[in-house]
C-alpha cells in the first residue's frame, strides 16, 4: 500500500492484489459494496492519518476507485469539510462516497481453493439451496475444478460483472473457500499439474451428480 498526499484535501493510495489477497478478499468483493471493502476503506484512512496526516474526521468522504491492466488499484481521496450547522449534527462520523470508475480491463476471472472436496460440495449445496440452476449458470460461462497439492481450485472463466447475483456468490465463497492469486502464471500452473476433477460448469455438474 502506497500513500500519497496530493493536497491538504486529496491523497492518493495505490494497492495491488497482494494488498487484497493479504485481505482474503478479491476483486469483485472489493469493487462491490461489501463490508469488507468498506473496512479496507477504513483502514486505508486510518493509514493516511498516521502516515500523511491526512484527518477526516467532522468530513465527508468521497473514494475513486480505478483498477489498472497491471492489478493495480488506484484510489483519490478527496475531503469536504463540514460548515458549522454541518459539524453540528455530524456526530464526528466518517461519511464515505465511493465512485467506482469503470476498470480499464475486465477482471473476469478469479480463483477459490477449498481444503477438502466436501467443502467444495458443500458451497454447491449453499447455492442448490439459495439460487436456481439458471442464476448460478449466469454469474459465469464456465467453472472448472481442480486438485493440486492436496487442495481444491475452483477457476471461474468468462465471470458476467452483470450478474445480479454477483456480490452474493462473491460474498459466500468467502465463508467455504480461500480467494488465491488469479493470475495467469497461476492458472497454468494447476492446470499443468493438477488433476482435472470437473471440467466446464463445476458447480451445477456438483449439483447434479453429488448432492
Amino acid at each position: 500500500m502506497k500513500i500519497e498526499k496530493l493536497t491538504d484535501n486529496k491523497i492518493r493510495i495505490t494497492l495491488n492484489m497482494e494488498d487484497l489477497t493479504e485481505r482474503n478478499i478479491d476483486f469483485h468483493s472489493f469493487m462491490s459494496n461489501s463490508i469488507e471493502s468498506q473496512d479496507i476503506f477504513l483502514d486505508m484512512l486510518d493509514k493516511a492519518e498516521k502516515e500523511v496526516g491526512f484527518y477526516t474526521d467532522n468530513s465527508r468522504v468521497m473514494i475513486e476507485a480505478l483498477a489498472l491492466k497491471n492489478g493495480h488499484f488506484i484510489f483519490t481521496i478527496t475531503k469536504f469539510d463540514y460548515d458549522y450547522q454541518d459539524e453540528k449534527t455530524s456526530q464526528k462520523k466518517k461519511t464515505l462516497h465511493i465512485k467506482r470508475k469503470n476498470p480499464s480491463v475486465n477482471f473476469t476471472k478469479t480463483i477459490y481453493s477449498f481444503e477438502s472436496f466436501d467443502a467444495f460440495c458443500d458451497f454447491c449445496t449453499f447455492l442448490k439451496d439459495t439460487l436456481n440452476d439458471e442464476s448460478i449458470s449466469n454469474f459465469a460461462r464456465n467453472s472448472d475444478l481442480y486438485e493440486y497439492n492436496s487442495n481444491y481450485y475452483l477457476i471461474f472463466s468468462d465471470i458476467n460483472v452483470d450478474s445480479i447475483n454477483l456480490n452474493y456468490i462473491c460474498s459466500s465463497i468467502t465463508e467455504f473457500a480461500h480467494f488465491v492469486n488469479s493470475s495467469e502464471l497461476f492458472e497454468m500452473k494447476i492446470k499443468e499439474y493438477g488433476k482435472l476433477i470437473i471440467a466446464d460448469s463445476a458447480i451445477n455438474k456438483c449439483i447434479e451428480h453429488f448432492i
